[in-house]
């Protein structure tokens, strides 16, 4: 079945047809590891875990690389300001590696609550110093980049186009608009491709240009060459990356081997929480720990994110993530009641299914349309294990722990817990004489049980 996905750099949903067609090579911008990693960051990963799983569903290999930003990212996405590790590690009193490591351990373990399906490359910035400076080499030769005495920089003026993939106008930007103005770039829209370090500066580098560090951009360019080659099929980010970021990645290969590195540009909106922007002045900027503490799994948090398409914002509320816990409990009930299910369903009902979940997926990673097939399923009167093992297939795409006990059940024996399903599966049938004999049963054994809108609840005692 063909995939359709949504290229930023034309504007346009296109046919997916990778360079080699057998396997998927992709690049995605990566964490900058100098503090916890928030919940609008991961949906931009939950995006591309979804990317990697649609792929994955169609049978292809993936050659997927995500970078560790531990050098270069400056205060501003673009050239002002210091840097950030430095920054954070004179705040905690660490050196730079060392917050490094840390956040990026606490990044992993915040993927792995997402049950997110891993790049099958992970590189830090630092071990990729050597084909950084070989680049910026490259691109001083080619006459697109010029010294000054604060670093290298790159001349936006000798591309054929730039920007290629935002609306922006150079020609509109009055001087310091994007960037602090320094009299000695050409341009005041040029970029920093490689930065001469002060001398109390800790992550620096021998190079033609003394002691230094890379700027941001070229750190993307650089690994994504290195382990994908010249060409490759995909870079994904969040749409923050568009207007400085991406562009400048283009730039730069484009300066150094001529041309721009990927076919499809991808990117994920933006995380709204209660109908604004994230700040940490407001207190909104919330992490995976901080939703636990409410009683919101992380994975129902990726739950979340797929009611809506990931290229349209998305609102985050407490009430909404708490919705969705109960959804994933409910959704994960259902699984329970099909799987321990007893009757037969025809064939042409699963391929059926089957089909338009495949057709929603594939259509630019519908998750939306994907969960409303999902819920016909779970809702089924019909209880088959034919049924339970279809949803375990979404779930490759989804990646829901789908067959995980709900919540509210998970302390309870094995014995009791069957003795739930099998009430559920009553319920649902309308055999309200099987329900209530399981629930004397139940008493009986010393539970109590409660019928809730989040699901049946069985307590011990009562």
């Amino acid at each position: 079945m063909d995939i359709y996905l949504y290229n930023t750099l034309t504007k346009k949903k296109e046919l997916f047809e990778p360079i080699n067609n057998k396997e998927v090579k992709m690049y995605s911008c990566g964490p900058t590891v100098y503090s916890y990693a928030h919940i609008g960051n991961f949906r931009t990963y939950i995006f591309v875990d979804s990317l990697r799983r649609v792929l994955k569903y169609n049978r292809f290999k993936m050659n997927h690389v995500m970078n560790i930003t531990d050098v270069g990212h400056l205060t501003s996405d673009a050239d002002t300001g210091e840097d950030k590790m430095e920054k954070a590690a004179r705040k905690e009193g660490k050196n730079p590696y060392e917050i490094a490591k840390f956040y990026t351990d606490a990044f992993m373990k915040d993927m792995k609550k997402l049950n997110i399906d891993m790049p099958e490359i992970i590189t830090k910035a630092t071990d990729n110093i050597p084909q950084m400076l070989e680049m910026v080499q490259e691109i001083v030769d080619n006459g697109y980049g010029y010294e000054t005495s604060t670093g290298i920089y790159f001349d936006v003026s000798k591309l054929d186009k730039y920007p290629v993939l935002s609306n922006n106008s150079v020609e509109g930007q009055e001087a310091g608009a994007r960037i602090e103005v320094d009299n000695e770039k050409r341009n005041p829209y040029d970029f920093a491709v490689w930065i001469k370090a002060p001398e109390n500066h800790i992550m620096k580098w021998d190079s033609p240009w003394g002691k230094s560090y890379p700027g941001w951009h070229i750190e993307c360019s650089a690994m994504g060459r290195r382990f994908l080659g010249e060409n490759f099929d995909i870079h994904t980010g969040g749409v923050d990356h568009i207007p400085i970021h991406h562009e400048n990645e283009i730039a730069q290969c484009k300066g150094s081997f001529g041309h721009n590195p990927a076919n499809f540009w991808m990117h994920c909106e933006f995380l709204l929480v209660d109908g604004g922007k994230m700040s940490k002045s407001l207190g909104n900027v919330y992490t995976l720990d901080e939703l636990q503490e409410k009683g919101i799994e992380p994975i129902a948090y990726k739950l979340f994110c797929f009611s809506s398409h990931y290229r349209n914002k998305l609102n985050f509320t407490f009430e909404g993530a708490k919705a969705s816990q109960i959804s994933l409990n409910r959704l994960r009930q259902g699984y329970q009641n099909h799987k321990n299910g007893n009757q037969d369903i025809e064939s042409s009902v699963i391929s059926e299914y089957e089909e338009r979940f495949h057709r929603a997926i594939n259509d630019d990673l519908n998750m939306p349309a994907a969960m409303g097939i999902v819920w016909e399923v779970v809702r089924y009167e019909t209880k088959s294990p034919k049924l339970a093992e279809l949803l375990l297939k979404f779930d490759e795409v989804l990646g829901l722990e789908i067959n995980q006990i709900p919540e509210n059940n998970r302390e309870l024996p094995d014995e009791i817990i069957k003795l739930i399903e099998q009430r559920n599966i009553a319920r649902e049938n309308k055999n309200w004489e099987e329900s209530d004999r399981i629930r004397d049963e139940l008493q009986n054994r010393g539970y109590s049980v409660k019928d809730t809108k989040n699901g049946t609840e069985v307590v011990k005692g009562g």
